[in-house]
């Protein structure tokens, strides 16, 4: 089968930050894997475990969601700023009922972000938390002028303000974030964005509303009717369950069966539909795209790893998952003129993440890779095509500073698969060509094993005068990349 790629028609951007990450109070998200204290035997800049930010820097991560998830709405940012021997330690009774020390607080978040080399995306707490402490957290953060929290933040070592770039009002405020209705989180939210400071006239901050669960799309049609003018963009929550079920039962991991396989390509194609139906509604708000859908929370969630807090939410990274990413990032794509940014849930130790730690050691998950074989998608252009796939493949492409990308997902647990591609004449040299691939459906890199599934060189592309051709093997992610 073949796509014939319109490269001379304009498409839209493929914003980089459809390739946001995710760090919450968590299990082991941020404490032993991200922040490890300026005090700590294993490496680290200013507290910051260095082999783990080295990793990410590689793939350019270019914002990072935090405090929360659930964790945000219990969240009081005074409790993670100053001395701290003096800040107050409460229990995270979202996950796992531990002790939370706030040792990892704003001062904290934004050094990381400085060595990543990223954006700052924080949630505010509506759930259990006041307008005023939202208004003067984003004082804290961003007032360069003289008042009470730009003194009280240079008092505690910050002379300048730092830039916010995103700021979401709620989390999942149609459950854990508050069990509110669609139209009493309307006017909250309404009420809340009315005393978001801007301090920076010439780079205003960027304001998420909570937006949907999954199909809810009444959610988005109350929000968007109430509240859609005082927007910039709306989350959207969807997670990728083998069983579909919540619970014990939602399938594990590892040693799942074939038609576990079946079911998550399955349903993490579901994340197409959603997009489309819950656009389709925004249009009626909003017919240029104006506000943006912001799929926050997206990714694998499985049974945990035995014997790990079941809080935790730890679980293993196979060549699935590196599937799972593919197909949504091309769906992310496919929706560039609507969505804007995506945050797989979560970065480092937490349901499907890039990074595994155990103690001083590192490992990079199949998922990791796809993140950086995608990353000559960032804000290139997207090039949309005429034709047929195979089953079982997915492809996306796009075209920046004279480069054509093609990335490519064949799903099929056992077959291979073949797709040309034509229209492409403009394009002479294959630059790079990367594969990612495993023979079992669970393959996956261990503590022992840190390198049983990563990139390698990729021989299955022959490009000629009618075009490029690709040979797939089965379970499969490919990029090409043609100068």
């Amino acid at each position: 089968m073949s796509i014939e790629l319109l490269t001379q028609k304009s498409g839209p951007k493929i914003s980089k930050y459809i390739y946001g990450q995710f760090s919450e109070h968590l299990g082991h998200g941020i404490y032993g894997s991200l922040y490890v204290g300026e005090d700590s035997d294993m490496p680290n800049v200013n507290g910051m475990r260095s082999d783990v930010v080295n990793a990410l820097k590689a793939i350019h991560v270019p914002v990072l969601r935090w405090p929360g998830g659930l964790f945000a709405d219990t969240y009081h940012w005074q409790d993670g700023i100053g001395p701290k021997d003096t800040r107050k330690k409460i229990v995270n009774t979202n996950w796992g009922d531990v002790t939370e020390d706030n040792s990892f607080g704003t001062h904290e978040y934004f050094e990381l972000l400085h060595q990543l080399g990223a954006d700052a995306y924080i949630n505010a707490n509506i759930g259990s938390g006041t307008v005023q402490e939202m208004a003067e957290w984003v004082e804290y953060m961003t007032m360069a002028g003289e008042s009470p929290m730009s003194k009280l933040r240079q008092k505690n070592g910050r002379q300048d303000p730092w830039s916010l770039k995103f700021f979401g009002i709620g989390n999942e405020s149609w459950g854990g974030g508050g069990n509110m209705r669609p139209e009493y989180y309307a006017d909250v939210y309404r009420q809340y964005q009315t005393f978001l400071p801007q301090y920076d006239k010439d780079h205003p901050i960027y304001k998420v509303a909570c937006g949907p669960n999954e199909d809810d799309y009444n959610w988005t049609d109350t929000l968007m009717k109430y509240a859609g003018e005082y927007l910039d963009g709306i989350s959207l929550h969807y997670y990728t369950l083998p069983t579909g079920q919540w619970g014990l039962h939602k399938g594990d991991a590892t040693g799942f069966p074939e038609a576990q396989w079946d079911s998550t390509m399955t349903r993490t194609k579901h994340m197409d539909e959603l997009i489309t139906r819950h656009s389709t509604i925004m249009d009626k708000y909003d017919p240029d795209h104006k506000v943006n859908l912001i799929v926050d929370e997206w990714g694998t969630w499985y049974n945990v790893t035995k014997n790990t807090n079941p809080g935790f939410l730890q679980q293993q990274n196979t060549i699935r998952d590196a599937m799972v990413a593919a197909i949504n990032l091309n769906i992310f794509h496919k929706h560039a003129d609507r969505v804007n940014m995506t945050n797989i849930a979560q970065m480092v130790n937490v349901l499907q993440a890039m990074i595994l730690t155990d103690g001083s050691k590192m490992i990079k998950t199949p998922t990791y890779y796809v993140f950086d074989m995608y990353q000559k998608h960032m804000d290139a252009e997207l090039v949309s095509g005429i034709g047929s796939v195979p089953e079982n493949v997915s492809y996306t492409a796009s075209q920046k500073d004279g480069t054509l990308t093609i990335s490519v997902v064949n799903y099929d647990v056992h077959a291979a698969n073949q797709l040309d591609f034509i229209g492409i004449q403009a394009y002479q040299t294959i630059q790079t060509a990367t594969i990612l691939t495993a023979k079992a459906m669970d393959a996956h890199n261990t503590f022992e094993d840190p390198d049983a599934v990563q990139e390698a060189a990729y021989t299955g592309a022959t490009l000629s005068q009618a075009g490029l051709q690709l040979k797939l093997p089965a379970k499969s992610v490919v990029t090409i990349t043609l100068k």
